[in-house]
């Protein structure tokens, strides 16, 4: 199972969120002018809000995460809670 990353660029206000095979996560909003570091996307995105549900939807499937390449996405920070929390990504050209 693959996931597909979705950012929605608004004038007040960025959301996060992920289209799964058998639905969607929840949406993780972010306030307008928040600066979306790799400690903030971590900690607030990944952590706070789709993690939790992309494990909750998909339970014993496997699943890789696909994120495009936002400094924040592609951080060595973000990289490595990533493998610390098992997820199976893409790894970033660098």
């Amino acid at each position: 199972m693959s996931l597909h990353y979705l950012v929605r660029c608004q004038k007040v206000m960025v959301t996060f969120g992920w289209r799964v095979k058998n639905g969607k996560t929840g949406i993780v909003f972010v306030e307008p002018e928040t600066k979306v570091n790799s400690e903030y996307y971590c900690q607030h995105v990944l952590g706070g809000g789709l993690l939790p549900d992309i494990h909750a939807r998909c339970q014993r499937y496997s699943w890789t995460l696909q994120q495009d390449g936002a400094p924040s996405h592609t951080a060595r920070n973000t990289l490595t809670y990533l493998r610390g929390e098992n997820v199976t990504f893409i790894e970033p050209d660098m």
